[in-house]
Formats: C-alpha cells, sequence, structure tokens
C-alpha cells in the first residue's frame, strides 16, 4: 500500500515516523527542508510538493487549520485533481468542524473517501504511538484507515458520520481549555492565601482537583517553563470553534466563555507564544503574586 503524508510538525513529525517504521511505501511532505531530514536518512521519499502525493492510496494531512488543508487539497496545484477516484484521505489535524464537512463534501463529489480523525494525547504520546484517535466519516473508510491508525494510536473510535470526529476532539480540547484556565485563575489565589506553591501541586496532583492539565502543566509552573506545550496563539483556534459553534447552535456555554476571557486576556499581554500554563501569569501579575516552588539555597 502507497501512503503519503502531508505535515510534518510537533504532531505529524512523530506520527509520520511510526508509519514509516512499519514499513510502509511512505512519501512525506513539507515545506520545511530540516523536518524532511529525519525521513531522507530512513531512505524514505521525500518532497516539498503536495502533489507529489497523488499516487497514494491513502493520504493522511497533519495539518494547522482549515485554510491549510483546503490549500493543500482544493487550491492552487493542489492534491485533490489529482487522486485517483477511491483514495483515502485522513485529516488527523484540528479542523473547523463546518469546514470539515465542506471539505468532505467536496472529497466525496470528486469520489474520493475521506476520514477526519484528530489526535489527542500530545507530543509524547505521538512519539509512543499511543494517541486518542476520534473519527468521523462511512464505516468502510474507518475499517480501511483502522489498521494503519492502529499504527500511531492505542485508543481509535469511530464517532459517526463525517465531521464527529472533529466534534469529539472539540469538546476533548475545551475540556482541556477550561481545564489550564482554572488552573491559572486559582494558583495565584492559593499563593495570596499563603499556601506553598509546591506543596498546593501536590495537594492538586494527587487530590480530587487533578487533570491531565494540571499534571502537565503544575510542575512546569513550578519551575517558570512556558514552552513545552502548544502555543497559545495556535490553540485559540478552538475556542473561536467553540464560540462559533455555540453561537450558530443557539447553546449558552458560559464556563467556555469566562476561560475564553482568560485566554484573550494572556494573549493581549503577549503570552501567544509560550504554552497555556503561562495564562497563570495573568493572575499573577493582577495579585502580584508567584506560583513558583523555592530555588533550593546555596
Amino acid at each position: 500500500m502507497r501512503l503519503g503524508f502531508a505535515g510534518l510538525g510537533q504532531m505529524g513529525r512523530p506520527i509520520a515516523l511510526n508509519l514509516a517504521r512499519a514499513g510502509e511505501d511512505l512519501t512525506v511532505c513539507s515545506r520545511s527542508g530540516g523536518a524532511l531530514d529525519a525521513f531522507s536518512a530512513r531512505g524514505v521519499c521525500v518532497t516539498s510538493r503536495p502533489a507529489d502525493l497523488a499516487g497514494a492510496d491513502v493520504v493522511f494531512l497533519c495539518l494547522p487549520d482549515a485554510e491549510a488543508v483546503a490549500s493543500v487539497l482544493l487550491g492552487e496545484d493542489g492534491l485533490a485533481p489529482r487522486l485517483a477516484t477511491g483514495t483515502l484521505v485522513v485529516d488527523l489535524g484540528t479542523t473547523d468542524h463546518a469546514e470539515t464537512l465542506l471539505l468532505s463534501e467536496a472529497l466525496h463529489a470528486r469520489d474520493i473517501a475521506f476520514l477526519d480523525a484528530p489526535v489527542s494525547g500530545m507530543e509524547a504520546r505521538a512519539i509512543d504511538g499511543t494517541l486518542t484517535v476520534m473519527c468521523g466519516g462511512t464505516l468502510d473508510a474507518f475499517a480501511r484507515a483502522l489498521p494503519l491508525l492502529q499504527r500511531i494510536g492505542r485508543t481509535i473510535l469511530h464517532m459517526g458520520p463525517s465531521g464527529s470526529g472533529q466534534a469529539a476532539k472539540l469538546i476533548n480540547q475545551l475540556l482541556f481549555d477550561i481545564n489550564a484556565a482554572a488552573l491559572a485563575e486559582l494558583l495565584p489565589f492559593a499563593a495570596r492565601l499563603g499556601l506553598d506553591p509546591a506543596r498546593m501541586a501536590d495537594v492538586v496532583n494527587t487530590g480530587t482537583g487533578r487533570s491531565h492539565a494540571s499534571e502537565f502543566f503544575v510542575p512546569r509552573i513550578l519551575r517558570g517553563q512556558f514552552s513545552d506545550g502548544y502555543p497559545m496563539a495556535a490553540a485559540y483556534k478552538d475556542l473561536v470553534a467553540g464560540a462559533s459553534l455555540s453561537a450558530r447552535l443557539g447553546v449558552p456555554l458560559p464556563v467556555l466563555a469566562a476561560a475564553t476571557a482568560t485566554y484573550q486576556t494572556a494573549l493581549r499581554r503577549g503570552h501567544g507564544g509560550e504554552d497555556k500554563g503561562a495564562m497563570i501569569r495573568v493572575f499573577e501579575d493582577l495579585l502580584d503574586v508567584r506560583f513558583r516552588a523555592a530555588l533550593p539555597e546555596g
């Protein structure tokens, strides 16, 4: 089976490497020459032109947003018109729900199968091949993709028709985002109350306040380390997508709206290049405290 893979960023690179380790006939595409080096060193075919993936039976996309996906597939020199009938396109990225539905329709009109299959688990699990994959599309498309997805993920779920994978990913991301915003608000409050940050971190991460967000961000916050996660400016698209769906469907999401205001404040304060843990700086500045572990003496 011939595979194509476009997008070798923070998540795409380890995912594609896991596919390459399985010995498939793989061609990878990236605009960054440096990103291709690890693959050419393994004898994997590399290219900077998406059109060069046209001979693949299955094409994976791991791109930053809907605009990038549309450009690769349907833009000038796009891939979709060059794909053979019956080719399967699998979108592993986080793409806007409404745009995913339009993309699915456009591909189906060309007799190209499509699966929206966003992943969750951050870079470490992408490297380990233990991601959670949420899939939207026909059962036939899911069955075709499943043996390949099992090489990159541990939990692989068919969520329903096209768009269902992106809807499931969005709900999961928004829960994570709300948790991160809650940490940003309450941990400085703990410091303002005179609680020791390191001990408070132990309470949170061994108690009922524990979450994946707390386990990932709190140890890094204690060290003042805000560069390990996805940059806030890029992650903000999930909050925009949530607000858009809320408005379109007339569904109130007050907790999400409050968390979004925290993100917006952090972005306005210039923290967009840092990860979500850096939102804590908004409330640290407001309360004139720092939630950091004490430095060792000497």
